[in-house]
């Protein structure tokens, strides 16, 4: 008999944000297409509704319950920088892409992760409404619905790539024409694991995206065989003071060399 495979040594921290998240998403799902009370944030550019609120509570019971030695990141929580001297932490965004929930579209998600000394080690984004959960560790395999996940190979010069459409238009000839852009995607989270999946190459993150909407995508993007970056073609660094974002890019290899050097050079701007 083979020897069976070696235990994460995160897999009890993903078994309990995996149930985390579950119980969160159907929370969400309760809310959802019933119309939930909406407020605006951010001085009018963001949607929060009810079931945002609904969902962060009960993460935050569970979480914390269960590890109140981790410190918490969330986008519905005041953040305490008390957070900021945690070797690990919870980075949650209790309903990411809330508008699509609110217009009664599918692609939102509950991410959940644990960052240990900045980088993500277990990360999972339940999508209920598709029915469809993703989640990894940092020594194991990114999974969707209990399958093993990768990124596309590189196919022929094309690139499908999820991007805003005026951005697009900057890149340069031929390049530009050898771009599939697919539709818009509210939920970033989702985005980075439809990358993962290979359902696109890879995607353009626009400024100002935060840590709780990229920390669980991270991660299952990089167990894929992925990566997200900077523009300085690094890795994201977790719990940090600030949880605002520069322009991004992720994907495969291809997509990344493909996409760098063009949005270095003066597409970005």
């Amino acid at each position: 008999m083979a020897d069976p495979a070696p235990r994460s040594a995160w897999q009890d921290d993903l078994d309990l944000i995996r149930e985390a998240a579950r119980q969160a998403g159907d929370i969400a799902l309760g809310f959802f297409g019933k119309e939930p009370e909406v407020w605006w944030k951010n001085e009018g550019s963001s949607p929060v509704s009810a079931a945002d609120f609904a969902a962060n509570d009960r993460l935050r019971e569970i979480l914390l319950q269960a590890r109140p030695n981790y410190g918490w990141l969330s986008e519905e929580t005041d953040d305490d920088t008390d957070r900021l001297g945690c070797d690990t932490l919870f980075v949650i965004d209790p309903i990411d892409g809330t508008r699509a929930f609110i217009n009664g579209e599918k692609t939102w998600c509950v991410s959940v992760a644990v960052v240990h000394l900045g980088r993500p080690v277990a990360g999972v984004l339940v999508a209920p409404a598709l029915e469809e959960e993703f989640h990894a560790t940092a020594d194991g395999p990114s999974v969707k619905n209990g399958i093993p996940i990768r990124v596309s190979e590189p196919a022929g010069s094309g690139l499908r790539i999820a991007a805003d459409e005026a951005l697009v238009r900057k890149f340069d000839l031929p390049f530009r024409d050898l771009v599939h852009r697919v539709r818009h995607v509210p939920s970033l989270a989702y985005r980075l694991a439809m990358a993962a999946d290979s359902r696109i190459d890879g995607t353009v993150v626009k400024r100002n995206s935060h840590d709780w909407d990229l920390a669980a995508a991270d991660l299952i993007l990089e167990r894929a065989g992925g990566r997200l970056a900077d523009l300085d073609n690094r890795p994201l660094s977790y719990n940090r003071k600030l949880v605002t974002r520069e322009m991004l890019v992720a994907g495969n290899e291809h997509a990344i060399s493909s996409l760098l050097p063009r949005l270095v050079g003066g597409a970005a701007g």
